[in-house]
């Protein structure tokens, strides 16, 4: 009976995380871009540099992507993780710890050589900075925050269904959702300061700018902060982050020293459209029911006892499970990419909407989406099929016209050739 109603809360909850989604981010139309419209706004030399960049380092993400989902996969179809259990033994608590590490750290090491020339490709290229003792540092740290992280709500889960045979994956699924909420609030107070320095925009004409955006939006932001992003990139962004008192806006040191305070207010007006759509209590929540659905998925698939068999485990209380779930986890990453990427780039179409209605500055918003492009190397026109899967963004193409299209429709004068402006 509780696996027939685990089935109909799936099948229902899914079915309304669905249709709040696409009522929360609702769909716009997509400007066609053509390779005339592209030369329009790139040298030749720029796009030649894009295209032999992306030629280098996308095979290698490709194939990191893969042994993301292939390697945990592996380890768990061959029974490796259900032969390493056995050999470790000792309390429950230690096999769950001892298997995840070693799938986790496999996983890691075999994905370390394609990290290594990616980034060897973005110092020829100048997009990386820094030594390569700040980078092993930070892939260091995110792979022990990872590890940490992980094991510990894989122990709770293997806990959970030991402690509660019958109703784990109810305790569980709210658990889930709950920490979902909870790492929105910490990440920007516990994890992002590990990876950079934050300081707040120092008083002036551009900070007084940027507040009077957020006034007219009539939104109140906890304080407009710069990140040392120079240290590890020469690439521009500014994004915001954290609910209630630990929401802020973040723009990177590289985005300012650039001395263009028009292209600088434009990236943070879109970045305050994501605040006025409340963008990340949206995504916060749709994330939250996500993970609360996927733990419901997971009990569903357990209770097949074929399922079970083909990933060596007894029981979703069987130390074995950790590997399995990791598995689950990165199979699910992967084949929820396209649908997550597609809320994304609606979500990013709509702050664009925004921020050019906030500017009111077409010409503006089209040259920053063009120094973009040049500057962190952005992907012109990407393949159909990994733009779909993989793409969280519009192209910058996509964007300039856009905002051409928005002077249009406004009576305005249209953006001209950026190559030539």
């Amino acid at each position: 009976m509780s696996v027939l109603i685990a089935i109909v809360v799936l099948v229902v909850g899914t079915a309304a995380l669905g249709v709040i989604t696409s009522r929360s981010v609702p769909g716009q139309s997509v400007p066609v871009v053509t390779d005339s419209d592209i030369a329009r706004d790139f040298t030749t030399a720029e796009r030649t540099r894009e295209r032999g960049f992306r030629r280098r380092v996308r095979p290698w993400g490709l194939l990191s992507v893969a042994l993301d989902v292939v390697v945990p996969m592996v380890l768990v179809l061959t029974g490796a993780v259900a032969a390493l259990v056995e050999h470790v033994g000792g309390p429950w608590w230690w096999q769950v710890v001892v298997t995840s590490t070693a799938v986790l750290m496999i996983t890691r090491v075999l994905t370390l050589p394609g990290a290594v020339i990616l980034r060897r490709v973005s110092l020829e290229h100048g997009l990386a900075a820094g030594s390569w003792s700040r980078w092993g540092r930070d892939l260091a740290l995110g792979f022990v925050l990872a590890w940490a992280l992980g094991t510990l709500a894989i122990l709770g889960w293997i806990g959970a269904a030991r402690w509660w045979p019958a109703t784990w994956w109810v305790v569980v699924a709210v658990a889930a959702g709950v920490l979902v909420v909870m790492v929105s609030f910490l990440v920007p107070v516990v994890i992002e300061p590990l990876f950079a320095r934050f300081t707040p925009m120092p008083p002036g004409p551009l900070r007084d700018r940027l507040l009077g955006l957020a006034a007219r939006d009539a939104i109140v932001v906890a304080d407009v902060l710069v990140a040392d992003a120079s240290r590890r990139t020469t690439a521009l962004n500014a994004y915001v982050s954290g609910l209630g008192a630990t929401r802020r806006i973040v723009v990177h040191d590289t985005l300012l020293d650039r001395g263009r305070d028009d292209e600088v207010a434009a990236v943070v007006a879109h970045e305050l459209g994501h605040l006025a759509a409340h963008d990340v209590r949206t995504g916060t929540l749709l994330g939250s029911g996500g993970a609360a659905l996927a733990v419901v998925a997971v009990y569903v698939a357990l209770a097949w006892p074929p399922l079970r068999d083909l990933v060596h485990v007894t029981s979703a209380g069987d130390p074995a499970s950790a590997g399995a779930l990791v598995a689950a986890g990165a199979a699910a990453g992967f084949l929820g990419a396209p649908f997550q990427n597609a809320v994304s780039r609606r979500i990013e179409r709509r702050a664009d909407q925004h921020c050019l209605g906030l500017a009111a500055d077409p010409a503006t918003v089209a040259r920053m989406h063009r120094s973009l492009a040049v500057t962190n190397i952005g992907s012109l026109r990407p393949p159909r099929v990994l733009h779909l899967w993989f793409g969280t963004h519009p192209t910058s193409p996509e964007r300039i016209a856009t905002a051409r299209a928005w002077a249009r429709a406004h009576d305005l004068e249209e953006p001209g050739d950026l190559v030539a402006g």
